[in-house]
């Protein structure tokens, strides 16, 4: 009788242990599934990737403003300075010992010889005032000769020379020792020496230089003409 109550006894106890465990175990799981749904939160973290909002910067296309350089580009179109002050007391101080800046030749000293040799035959040659004028278009000169072949005159047409006035002259130089008019022509007289004068010949129909002259006063009159 005692071991059949014993029996009635443990088997439902067991069975009891039984369902106990199998009951723990089973709610233990839903725990870690219902832990397991945190780590879905991972993709919330994806959304945020439109924050390449970068582009916004884009809208930069106020850097054009960088091309403000090219307005400095018209001042290439300035024309080039005239004849400087300085440049025109040079010519004065040259024509002290009969010379022209840019010609190789030297009043008083060279003759007609020397000349042809250099350049050659002259373009045209024709008689003018006290000389025989002999010109050369290449060389924006031409040259002045006595009877006797000698240099008294040079004169320079270059094209430089155009671009002065007669007020830059007279600010550079001072006023003319003297002036004469030729035809549509008025010349401004300085003197160099007592045997030289720098001349500027200024058409009246420009108001600027056509051409300068180094005259020698004293060889113009030839002592061989006859």
């Amino acid at each position: 009788m005692a071991i059949h109550y014993t029996k009635a006894f443990i088997y439902p106890a067991l069975l009891a242990g039984l369902l106990i465990s199998a009951g723990c175990s089973s709610t233990a799981k839903p725990e870690a599934s219902a832990t397991a749904p945190a780590v879905s939160t991972a993709p919330s973290a994806t959304p945020s990737a439109p924050a390449s909002v970068a582009p916004s910067t884009t809208p930069s296309p106020s850097a054009p403003a960088a091309t403000s350089a090219p307005s400095g580009t018209p001042a290439a179109s300035t024309p080039a300075a005239s004849v400087s002050a300085a440049s025109m007391k040079a010519m004065l101080e040259l024509a002290k010992s009969g010379k022209v800046e840019g010609i190789a030749f030297t009043a008083q000293k060279n003759l007609t010889e020397d000349v042809e040799k250099a350049w050659g035959k002259a373009d045209t040659t024709e008689s003018a005032g006290s000389g025989i004028y002999a010109t050369y278009s290449k060389k924006h000169a031409a040259i002045g000769y006595n009877k006797g072949s000698q240099i008294i005159d040079i004169r320079s047409y270059d094209p430089k020379l155009k671009t002065i006035t007669l007020s830059q002259i007279e600010q550079a130089l001072g006023k003319p020792a003297d002036t004469k008019v030729n035809g549509g022509d008025t010349i401004y007289i300085y003197k160099a020496s007592d045997e030289f004068q720098l001349k500027f010949v200024i058409p009246q129909s420009t108001g600027k230089v056509d051409h300068i002259s180094v005259f020698d006063t004293i060889h113009s009159v030839n002592n061989m003409a006859g």
